[in-house]
């Protein structure tokens, strides 16, 4: 990325929100105290060969009793953001009927530290905990979803909405969708093709319910929901290679985004597949439910994909060509580093023209940590989030109504079916003893959020 000049914080703009993300499955801990329900992560965990190491969300970061010290962090750092999620599981046990009190009074706790600190709070519905007690009853493959969720939606609302104005609905549906119900690589770990498409349609009719429940409840609201995204790049220039490209892009990016915005499931795309969703969810029905007029929308972009054809594979008949293999920059999970990638598919997501404002609701990158002498000196992920803001700001400088970049995330945490092997974090932990340690990439951002260090 290149700039006419170099770009501090301050060229993005005073009312620019800064922050960092984290979610309660991966930091909270306290997995079974004080009334909370198990969740499908809690389940998962336990079943062998599922997380690396064999390790458990049972502890994770401990952020339920060190919130104040990790949001001390938080205000240490510069930022102005604090982005985290409720567990359902904490706040309706059973995922539905009774309601935890305790879960309930430790959100407000949680608020009023973010408030009391300057910290603007933004509350994320969902990201990828389902109560258990819902997943035996078939999750979010159920008839039932709709309901349970709303019912989520509302009490949050109603609970938090005099505090809290800034709301996410659902974190990554087609993360949680297809590697929970589709690949299995997940919680709840099913493998269904009917499964796959119940949960999609049922996510994204939740996604713009969501977003009607906060909106009716909250005044002065600012609804988002966020969406991951990968431009999808064929290997060769070959028709096969194509095609693959563009069925890899309706899946990846197209297939949330565009019912919210009212044009239903693509159909354009040359894939059995969307056929049978439209069949399976009778699609046609649902179109303007799954449709709300959002305030922002949610990016997360972690990684350009490289495909070419590959006829062996079920459904979509491609298979990626791995960053490695083509010697490209990439992070300690093998995801392609590519900023001008990012600032693509940033601009195309603007140019669907009924997008209000976009915001970055997660952006970091998993490096292999090594704690010397109490220093973290993550030259590597200060270089990504160079080359990531200075991506940001050349699509605002383009036009684009960006309101905010949220850095995932703040502390290492419990990586899903990484476990604690991938480290994200701008802050280490040392799992064994809990303590903290700022990264260089911490100390980097705040020198950045100060404007004593640059990007360009």
């Amino acid at each position: 990325m290149h700039f006419k000049h170099e770009l501090g914080a301050a060229d993005f703009g005073s009312d620019f929100l800064w922050g960092v993300a984290i979610s309660a499955l991966q930091n909270e801990g306290a997995a079974f105290s004080d009334g909370k329900g198990l969740s499908i992560w809690d389940t998962f965990s336990r079943r062998i060969g599922k997380i690396k190491s064999g390790v458990k969300p049972t502890v994770t970061t401990d952020f339920y009793h060190r919130y104040k010290d990790d949001l001390m962090l938080v205000k240490a750092l510069g930022f102005k953001v604090f982005r985290f999620s409720i567990a359902w599981s904490r706040i309706l046990p059973e995922g539905t009927g009774r309601v935890n009190k305790e879960g309930i009074a430790f959100y407000h706790r949680l608020i009023d530290e973010c408030i009391a600190l300057d910290l603007i709070p933004f509350v994320t519905l969902y990201h990828w905990d389902l109560p258990q007690e819902l997943q035996k009853e078939g999750g979010w493959a159920s008839t039932h979803m709709l309901k349970w969720f709303s019912r989520f939606a509302k009490i949050c609302a109603e609970e938090y909405g005099n505090k809290v104005k800034n709301w996410i609905v659902l974190n990554e549906p087609m993360g949680f969708t297809t590697l929970g119900y589709m690949l299995g690589k997940h919680a709840p770990g099913i493998s269904s093709m009917n499964q796959y498409m119940s949960a999609i349609h049922n996510a994204a009719i939740c996604t713009a319910e969501g977003g009607r429940i906060i909106r009716s409840l909250v005044s002065n609201a600012y609804i988002g929901t966020s969406f991951s995204c990968s431009e999808v790049i064929p290997y060769t220039d070959k028709p096969e290679d194509i095609l693959a490209a563009r069925r890899g892009d309706a899946l990846l990016n197209r297939l949330f985004i565009e019912p919210v915005l009212g044009r239903g499931y693509p159909e354009d795309v040359p894939l059995p597949f969307f056929e049978k969703l439209h069949i399976h969810t009778k699609a046609w029905k649902y179109k303007e439910r799954m449709q709300f007029n959002f305030d922002f929308i949610g990016l997360q972009n972690y990684f350009a994909l490289t495909v070419k054809h590959n006829p062996l594979i079920p459904y979509v008949q491609m298979s990626e060509v791995k960053a490695a293999s083509r010697k490209v920059p990439h992070t300690a999970l093998g995801w392609e580093i590519n900023a001008e990638s990012f600032y693509r598919m940033i601009k195309r997501f603007w140019m669907y023209g009924s997008v209000k404002e976009i915001m970055i609701t997660e952006g970091g990158a998993a490096f292999k940590d090594f704690l010397v002498n109490g220093v973290v000196d993550d030259t590597r992920r200060i270089d990504y989030f160079k080359q990531y803001i200075a991506a940001a700001g050349k699509a605002k400088n383009d036009g684009v109504k960006l309101s905010g970049y949220l850095a995932w995330t703040l502390t290492d945490n419990f990586e899903w079916s990484e476990g604690y092997h991938a480290r994200f974090g701008l802050v280490h932990v040392d799992f064994n003893t809990q303590l903290r340690t700022i990264k260089n990439s911490g100390y980097w951002f705040r020198n950045f959020l100060n404007n004593q260090s640059l990007v360009s």
